[in-house]
């Protein structure tokens, strides 16, 4: 192994937890069994992301080797990883959605979106002036892997085709 590979970096993982008891040191768990050096948690109960969940910055020190092994059991264990260090989700990419977006169970389309486990959703912003039963928009943005922005258009592109949803592709690609 060279000095490269073996040299201790930080990093740092931004997840997305359920409000439930034990899920914090669920998510942490993996970190400890996989050599990762725990250097700071921020754990925002009081807050939640656009998709309902309570977020949780965790800054850590391994090896990259170990770092990946960590996203990887991350992953595993069903623990929402939205980003992690700097390579992983490295590209910002932003679509828009038009139509009954609430009557097709708008989450619905965030979790399919996110199966591709390419992409993340970051943020998202919806409007729906005339109610949840009139057509409506959002704005979604996403974090994904270098390289997939084609994987996560299809995989976006299949799903609004099956709700009848009108997509906007992409408005900025960062990087």
């Amino acid at each position: 192994m060279s000095e490269a590979e073996s040299a201790v970096k930080s990093y740092t993982l931004r997840l997305e937890l359920v409000d439930e008891p034990g899920e914090l040191l669920r998510s942490l768990r993996p970190i400890a069994e996989k050599g990762g050096n725990l250097l700071s948690i921020f754990h925002e109960r009081g807050n939640v992301t656009p998709r309902g969940y309570i977020p949780v910055v965790v800054d850590i020190e391994a090896t990259p080797d170990r770092f990946e092994k960590i996203v990887e059991a991350l992953s595993q264990t069903k623990v929402n990883v939205i980003q992690a260090g700097t390579e992983r989700y490295s590209k910002e990419l932003t679509i828009l959605l038009s139509g009954h977006l609430i009557d097709t169970d708008f989450s619905n389309t965030l979790s399919r979106i996110q199966e591709t486990r390419s992409a993340t959703v970051t943020d998202i912003s919806i409007s729906a002036p005339q109610g949840s039963t009139e057509t409506s928009s959002a704005r979604v943005r996403m974090a994904t892997q270098a390289g997939s922005k084609e994987e996560v258009l299809a995989a976006v592109r299949a799903v609004a085709d099956e709700k009848d949803l009108h997509l906007i592709e992409p408005l900025a690609v960062g990087g």
